[in-house]
């Protein structure tokens, strides 16, 4: 039995352009690769391009300039179709160089360049996009942003060096601000440092205030406003000062250089396409981005489902993708993918009537001409034990008519709501492997070997430097914090470091 736990988060992606030449036009094939597409499918592959037989909304001879959403119900082969559709511009004509393609993770950026090339393959053949990157600007917003900035950073004055803070680096910054602050002396208990940077990040990300994040979202921490608008302050300067940014600032620093009318103009003239994939979890920082590339629309494709908006992950907003076509004129075009290549027919019907209970949402209706199958079944159970006991009940059960327990899987939303059943399988001694939990790179011993890299890429990279000294024996907080303090007052890193003098305790191991 597998146990299945689902944690998204941005993965950052450091990305090098790869040249590739556009075909000449008359090298294109024809487009019998389309035919693998359903109509809808297809209708929204050859939205726009003008060497295509077009739509009878527009005239023949005139290319839809509009710009394009595309609503994919669940199945129904958004990652071909966005694929295809890269692959498609390519094909007549398009420079890949020139095609922005942003995701939601690194894996979904390397799934859709991987399959565009596959499509193209049919078209160009296979040694015309052999050994080539191409689609060198496909990633995540926060690795594409992460590009530009350092690009850009003369321009906007950051130094090209910054290092990135991941989560957890991001929140023990945050935390050494809130100690030298004295917030964590409080008699009332003041927020985390987890916490508090979750109300950082929603005020970044949603373009909103503190005092309406904390009434929206964390009404416990009222109190605490000015407080919490004092730490910001100092660990933004802090952030400034050490060279470094966290993965909210990828996205606020891009927004604020897109701000600038001229920088703007320039990047956004880099790109003839934009696409966007998942575009339902976007927060409002993203979509100011996206407006701020192509204010016309003009090149852009989005592509989600607003049914699938189940995630407030960096104050994601369904009101992204509900509002989209009106935030252009003309409005964009919407096309609809509806048939499912997933699921059964009873389970699409169940999906339906839920959708359906939804008081603004795109009119969809998922179907399949798979209609076999059972009809899904909703369970309630007294409490999270009696949970833990039906799963179990119900997996021993399936393996009694036949279905081996390697054919079966539990999904669960977090890792951590696992437990209680990972302690009732093992107690019937029913074995399972469980796929999630603690990242790779979150791991402590590879942390510890990033932390040593980022101290030598960036030595005023405070976080990293206090971790990479307290892996040497003898060296404490405070001997630590000493030569921290004395990197950061001297205008050569590397004199501080070498005439500094550890304790005697220390002193063999500083040496090496």
């Amino acid at each position: 039995m597998a146990l299945f736990a689902e944690h998204r988060r941005p993965d950052m992606l450091d990305l090098h352009p790869t040249p590739i030449v556009p075909p000449p036009q008359s090298e294109r094939a024809d487009t019998h690769y389309l035919a693998s597409l359903n109509p809808q499918q297809r209708v929204a592959v050859e939205h726009g391009i003008s060497s295509l037989r077009e739509s009878a909304e527009v005239p023949t001879g005139s290319p839809d300039r509009r710009p394009l959403l595309i609503i994919a119900g669940a199945g129904s082969g958004k990652t071909s179709t966005l694929a295809c559709r890269a692959a498609h511009l390519i094909a007549n004509g398009a420079d890949p160089q020139r095609i922005l393609l942003l995701t939601f993770s690194r894996r979904a950026a390397e799934a859709l360049e991987r399959r565009a090339a596959q499509f193209l393959q049919r078209v160009l053949g296979q040694s015309a996009v052999a050994q080539v990157s191409m689609l060198p600007w496909a990633g995540t917003f926060h690795s594409v942003g992460a590009r530009l900035l350092r690009e850009y950073a003369a321009t906007i004055g950051v130094h090209e060096s910054f290092s990135i803070l991941d989560r957890p680096d991001a929140e023990d910054l945050l935390d050494l601000v809130r100690h030298d602050l004295g917030f964590d002396a409080s008699k009332s208990r003041f927020p985390s440092k987890g916490t508090c940077l979750a109300i950082y990040s929603r005020v970044v990300n949603a373009e909103s205030t503190i005092e309406e994040v904390l009434k929206d979202a964390y009404p416990w921490c009222v109190p605490w406003a000015g407080e919490l608008e004092q730490l910001f302050a100092h660990y933004v300067a802090t952030k400034q000062s050490q060279n470094v940014l966290d993965y909210d600032d990828l996205l606020l620093y891009w927004s604020h250089m897109l701000a600038e009318a001229s920088i703007a103009r320039d990047v956004g003239s880099r790109f003839d396409h934009v696409l966007v994939d998942e575009y339902q979890d976007t927060n409002r920082l993203q979509s100011s981005i996206l407006l701020a590339l192509k204010p016309d629309g003009r090149g852009v494709t989005v592509v989600g489902d607003d049914a699938q908006s189940i995630y407030s992950f960096r104050a994601a907003t369904v009101r992204n993708i509900l509002e989209f076509p009106q935030r252009f004129e003309p409005a964009a075009r919407v096309v609809t993918l509806e048939r499912n290549y997933r699921s059964t027919q009873p389970i699409l019907d169940a999906s339906n009537a839920v959708i359906g209970l939804a008081s603004e949402r795109f009119t969809k209706n998922l179907w399949t001409d798979r209609i076999a199958g059972r009809k899904p079944r909703l369970v309630t159970t007294r409490d999270e034990a009696a949970q833990a006991r039906h799963v179990a009940d119900s997996v021993l059960e399936r393996r009694e008519h036949g279905t081996a327990l390697k054919s079966q899987a539990v999904l669960f939303r977090s890792s951590s709501h696992s437990a209680q059943l990972e302690l009732e399988l093992a107690r019937r001694g029913i074995p399972f492997v469980k796929y999630g939990g603690l990242k790779f790179l979150e791991a402590a011993h590879i942390k510890d070997v990033l932390c040593v890299l980022k101290w030598s890429d960036n030595p005023r990279n405070r976080m990293a430097g206090f971790r990479a000294l307290r892996l040497l024996p003898g060296v404490g907080p405070s001997t630590a914090t000493h030569l921290l303090d004395a990197i950061a007052q001297s205008p050569e890193p590397s004199r501080a470091l070498a005439s500094f003098e550890p304790a005697a305790a220390s002193a063999e191991a500083w040496a090496g």
